[in-house]
């Protein structure tokens, strides 16, 4: 059975709330945390704009359709004219020329092309001369394929997937460092609050020990220093109780502000247990925390960046050329229904290039860099993966001595706390002296923050298992969107 040390059963009828306090568990305070943080909303907001940083770039493979017009084109004015004895001549205009074109493209991700079609109708008006033209290209098609370039489709392609995924587990490794955060806030109150609960009592108990002195310094029994020594002691412990009320009400403050509880009263915590029912093995921790933690998707995406700079810095180099080629349909009549009877065939094939003939090495430099630095991010990936197995594995280490170092912490203040009242009894039928009382004071308050502190840290260190493996050791599952959702 698990110890319960003595100072919380005797302080239990003083941390019992009043009507109008608001009683917390650490769940509570996390999962409250988890929802009207700042910080949460903030990474609800990250999440969103991910998502859509997503769907945009999904858009950009498929199909794109777009109707431009101009509607009306009407204008009156003078435009400059020049004549062929080189003089110029501005001459009235006044005419409307209106266009519809609908066009659509699709990129081709393997090749890096564009295929692209159109149908357009164009219409002219001659206000002055009373005449009217149509222009109509029924359909186009046509191809275009840079040659020996950088194929930037392809490679977002395989980068965006990844910080996509990587996004989905930073959301929710953000969301397990507010339960960090929150845990942090939640063990200042704690403290705080038994810290002032110690100096009201201390400060009752050091009352009724001068009480006592009193009388036996009327009897004679205890000398002038000693109660000089007590009075002194019974200041000390007016201001500690004080001091602690003021550092009670700033943690508090500090934990509403950030847990999202700002118009919440008085606020009492509950003693966390000493115990999780759950067990961990660096390897188990270090295989979820690899797969489920955002810094791995990291590490293969800055290494697939790296790989695309250096396909890039290539692709630039050299002869860079482009083809294009279009086949379709025009025709012009003054009717309508004329423009589109027996168009005549538009074709166009053409070949750009462009091959450097003296760069003094510019293009070579920024292949080599882009390699170096490719052989640098490995290196460094590398090296960050060390260093994340090496804190995954130290916090498991941490999270089992912590369960140690709790129940060892218990038993001391069991201890401590018996020993102070054995020693405040002896000392009232004055077989103690003051100095031997004021040790087993100090030690008895040392005890319970000893225990309080074991307590912090091994529920920090449980939090933050969490955070690196993204994974639920009590309920053997990882953590998901979900579960986020449901807390």
């Amino acid at each position: 059975m698990k110890r319960i040390p003595i100072l919380i059963l005797l302080l239990f009828p003083v941390l019992l709330p009043a009507q109008d306090t608001l009683q917390l568990s650490l769940d509570e305070v996390v999962g409250m945390a988890r929802k009207g943080s700042i910080a949460a909303k903030q990474a609800i907001t990250v999440r969103k704009t991910k998502y859509w940083e997503w769907r945009t770039h999904r858009s950009n493979y498929q199909p794109q359709l777009a109707l431009e017009g101009t509607l009306p084109g009407f204008q009156k004015t003078f435009n400059p004219v020049t004549q062929p004895n080189g003089t110029i001549k501005f001459e009235p205009v006044h005419y409307n020329n209106s266009a519809l074109n609908l066009s659509f493209s699709q990129g081709i991700t393997a090749t890096g092309g564009r295929i692209y079609g159109a149908t357009q109708l164009q219409r002219f008006d001659d206000f002055d001369a009373k005449t009217k033209l149509y222009n109509a290209i029924p359909y186009t098609i046509g191809y275009s394929q840079p040659l020996f370039q950088f194929n930037q489709m392809k490679w977002d392609n395989r980068i965006a997937p990844i910080r996509f995924a990587e996004s989905k587990q930073q959301f929710i490794a953000d969301m397990e460092f507010i339960g960090v955060k929150a845990a942090d806030y939640f063990f200042d109150l704690l403290l705080a609050q038994v810290n002032f609960q110690i100096a009201v009592t201390n400060l009752e108990n050091t009352r009724q020990i001068q009480r006592i002195a009193d009388e036996k310094f009327a009897l004679g029994k205890i000398s002038r220093n000693e109660i000089l020594q007590l009075q002194l002691e019974y200041l000390k412990a007016e201001k500690a109780a004080g001091t602690a009320r003021r550092d009670m009400e700033i943690a508090a403050m500090n934990l509403r502000a950030y847990a999202g509880m700002q118009h919440a009263g008085k606020i009492r915590l509950e003693l966390p247990p000493a115990m999780i029912a759950m067990q961990v093995n660096a390897d188990r921790v270090l295989e979820e925390a690899y797969a489920n933690n955002a810094q791995s998707l990291a590490y293969e995406r800055r290494v697939r960046e790296a790989k695309r700079d250096v396909a890039k810095a290539k692709g630039e180099n050299g002869l860079n050329a482009a083809l294009n080629a279009n086949l379709g349909y025009s025709n012009s009549a003054a009717d309508l229904g004329k423009v589109y009877r027996d168009p005549q065939n538009q074709q166009l094939v053409e070949l750009k290039f462009t091959i450097p003939v003296l760069d003094w090495g510019r293009q070579r430099s920024r292949t080599k860099t882009a390699e170096a630095n490719l052989e640098f991010t490995q290196y460094a990936v590398e090296q960050d993966r060390q260093n994340f197995a090496q804190a995954v594995t130290t916090q498991v280490t941490l999270y089992t001595m912590m369960q140690e170092q709790v129940q060892l912490s218990a038993s001391a203040d069991s201890i401590a706390s018996e020993k102070y009242e054995i020693a405040r009894q002896r000392y009232v039928l004055g077989n103690l002296s003051i100095t031997d009382l004021s040790i087993a004071f100090t030690e008895k308050d040392q005890a319970k923050r000893d225990y309080i502190l074991a307590l912090r840290d091994f529920w920090g260190a449980y939090y933050e298992l969490r955070y690196l493996s993204l994974y639920d050791f009590e309920k053997n599952k990882k953590i998901s969107y979900d579960t986020i959702e449901k807390d």
